[in-house]
């Protein structure tokens, strides 16, 4: 089993910047890639950004494309999820994934339990 806990999240204004760290433990040897999905009120899970553990290739939804940036610290077990230019539609829950497999957008295993962004206008 692999035990996901996010931090980071908090109230920002439209434009401003937040930082999301994902602290990863137990068999952390077993991941192969981590990625962030986020959910609104209202609004089925999407994905946000997912990193491949070894390489370190990086992919994004196409609305955060240029104003989010995934990254992976492998000693430290961490994935963070710097957010700039935020907008009121950013707003949401994000969680932090991690999975077995070389997956993107979906085929996670373990899931954090979420931390709330909220982007005010």
């Amino acid at each position: 089993q692999v035990q996901l806990v996010e931090s980071g999240g908090g109230l920002v204004q439209a434009g401003g910047s937040l930082r999301l760290s994902c602290a990863a433990s137990g068999r952390t040897f077993s991941i192969r890639a981590m990625g962030w999905f986020r959910q609104a009120p209202g609004k089925e899970r999407e994905f946000v950004a997912a990193i491949s553990w070894s390489g370190g290739r990086t992919y994004y939804t196409d609305s955060v494309k240029g104003r989010f940036t995934i990254s992976r610290d492998i000693p430290k077990n961490t994935v963070d999820l710097q957010m700039n230019s935020l907008k009121p539609e950013d707003t949401a829950v994000y969680y932090c994934a991690a999975s077995r497999g070389v997956v993107l957008t979906n085929g996670y295993d373990y899931w954090g339990q979420g931390t709330q962004v909220t982007v005010s206008s």
